[in-house]
């Protein structure tokens, strides 16, 4: 075990696929001998040189249209979009092309494509550089999609990302980048689909993702205080997602409650709640809750971003609804 950062984990996956197959190769803004606005390959093009490390003019677009192209080649294209929120650009090529290509073509091509989507807050980066639109992403069919909140799983899930024979969208969290955590000397792909359970527990199950995991985290240790037992759940895994492990958490506690950054409305949270709805409901012994950003765009003052977005304190109070909710007869 090696103690890295999430930058750093995802930066050696990238390479270690680059160096197994030789079809791997970046793409984006920036990310030759700048190394990517948040440093993430930084090294690579000196590594790799300009044939696999490919900077681009600043367009999304033309970036996500040349990597679909290269992958109905052959190729295995990493695209990085530094922020997330400029997808937006790029939506004709990643929801029409990228993702119904094996539908499209009867599965006589597929359009193995990887995009980093640099997701979330990074404090102060107001509303066009800091959303969370993985609902977006994950409501298309053909696009799979993932979230690390950990270095570990970040390298596990590149490595399957890049192998995957359909187009897999990778949300990074901005502020996991300079996180740091345990990661084996040999990684290999995590199968896609399965959620990791970060902490156990048998009163409530939470269930999120990205940097919202480590605030469940702190808010199930400031609940344990007044003898709650809290599990948080970490998904990883968006599309596919692990139903079994919600079942298997569920049957444990018996309530679910449900936390990320993007805003309430139409996030992934909505389609996390009626799986438990539609196939766990003999489970459940109290409402679904769900502690989410608020429907707003993001502020760029940092204290009224820190007040849409959840952090421990409200999604403690989240729990704390779901233990004192009616038990269902």
């Amino acid at each position: 075990m090696r103690t890295i950062t999430y930058a750093a984990a995802i930066a050696e996956a990238i390479a270690e696929e680059m160096e197994r197959d030789g079809q791997v190769f970046l793409i984006g803004e920036d990310i030759g001998e700048a190394g990517g606005v948040f440093g993430v390959t930084k090294g690579l093009h000196a590594r790799f040189g300009p044939d696999r490390v490919l900077d681009t003019p600043i367009s999304e677009e033309a970036i996500a249209g040349a990597a679909v192209g290269a992958a109905l080649l052959g190729g295995r294209p990493v695209v990085e979009i530094m922020f997330s929120d400029f997808a937006t650009l790029a939506m004709d090529m990643i929801v029409n092309q990228a993702a119904k290509t094996h539908y499209m073509t009867g599965g006589r091509l597929t359009a193995p494509v990887t995009l980093r989507l640099v997701t979330g807050t990074a404090g102060a980066t107001a509303a066009q550089h800091s959303q969370s639109l993985e609902a977006w992403f994950a409501h298309t069919p053909g696009l799979k999609c993932v979230a690390p909140s950990t270095p570990a799983d970040a390298k596990a899930l590149m490595k399957a990302a890049i192998r995957d024979p359909d187009p897999v969208c990778v949300f990074e969290h901005k502020q996991l980048y300079f996180s740091k955590g345990e990661v084996p000397d040999e990684v290999e792909p995590l199968p896609l689909g399965q959620a990791r359970s970060a902490r156990e527990g048998g009163d409530v199950t939470i269930v999120s993702w990205l940097k919202t995991v480590q605030e469940s985290i702190r808010a199930a240790e400031q609940l344990a205080e007044e003898g709650v037992s809290v599990e948080v759940l970490d998904a990883r895994s968006l599309v596919p997602f692990d139903r079994e492990g919600l079942r298997s958490s569920l049957e444990k506690t018996g309530r679910l409650l449900i936390v990320h950054e993007a805003p309430q409305r139409g996030g992934f949270g909505a389609e996390v709640a009626a799986i438990a709805a539609e196939e766990c409901f003999d489970l459940l012994q109290a409402p679904v809750v769900r502690v989410c950003g608020t429907n707003t765009p993001m502020p760029y003052a940092p204290e009224l971003e820190a007040f849409v977005i959840p952090d421990a304190a409200r999604i403690a109070d989240g729990v704390r609804r779901l233990v004192g909710a009616e038990v269902r007869s």
